[in-house]
């Protein structure tokens, strides 16, 4: 009889994670800081793509709409810490691995903050819950 070979598991298949980038730079950093930041990202960004673990993402202009059933405003509209600068992708293999990724970002040092959300492969459903979904009373 011969001994059973160990089988290593299969590795987990990467999938996409929503970055998003909050808040605003430290005021205590002096624009040559966080110029050298924004710099720097970029070179960390394009060598992201160049590995293939970021897709393409864009900075977002201020301003907007907001699109309700009462119809559309001015807007948006967040407090001062939830306003969102710009979204990514980043492709890895958990959310983990995202998160330690995103952490690596130069413009974390001068006062912004990354959200990493996993992207929902299915369609929504009202049967299923999810981020819109009310919470329990």
């Amino acid at each position: 009889m011969t001994p059973m070979k160990s089988v290593p598991a299969p590795a987990a298949s990467p999938t996409e994670f929503l970055l998003l980038s909050k808040g605003h730079w430290d005021p205590a950093k002096t624009p040559e800081e966080i110029q050298a930041a924004i710099d720097a990202f970029y070179l960390w960004y394009e060598k992201q793509l160049a590995l293939g673990t970021f897709k393409p993402g864009q900075r977002l202009a201020t301003g907007g709409k907001i699109v309700t059933r009462e119809g559309i405003s001015d807007g948006p509209f967040p407090e001062a810490k939830e306003v969102i600068g710009g979204y990514w992708f980043v492709v890895a293999t958990s959310l983990e691995e995202a998160a330690s990724l995103a952490a690596q970002n130069p413009c974390v040092a001068c006062g912004l903050t990354f959200e990493v959300r996993p992207i929902e492969t299915e369609r929504a459903s009202a049967y299923r819950e999810s981020n819109e979904t009310p919470p329990a009373q």
